[in-house]
């Protein structure tokens, strides 16, 4: 019997090695909205400056400009 213990408690220990790990306090549903948000935005950004390095014509510049503009806008919004 104590060998059926001994695996159970091998098993517990291997699968909890396996889930994430969470530092501090579990997210509430609403952070987790936020952080991908937030995370969406940025890579948006990023996508949208990386565009205008490469932008040749001037229309397209102020389009990717003012898209910038609005994505630090939203970003500050949510508390950056």
């Amino acid at each position: 019997m104590a060998r059926g213990f001994d695996s159970k408690f091998v098993e517990a220990q291997q699968e909890e090695a396996t889930r994430p790990k969470t530092i501090g306090r579990a997210l509430t549903p609403e952070q987790l909205i936020t952080l991908d948000r937030r995370k969406a935005l940025e890579m948006s950004r990023a996508r949208a400056a990386a565009d205008l390095e490469r932008a040749t014509v001037p229309a397209h510049k102020r389009m990717l400009e003012e898209a910038l503009k609005s994505l630090d806008r939203e970003l500050q919004n949510l508390g950056t």
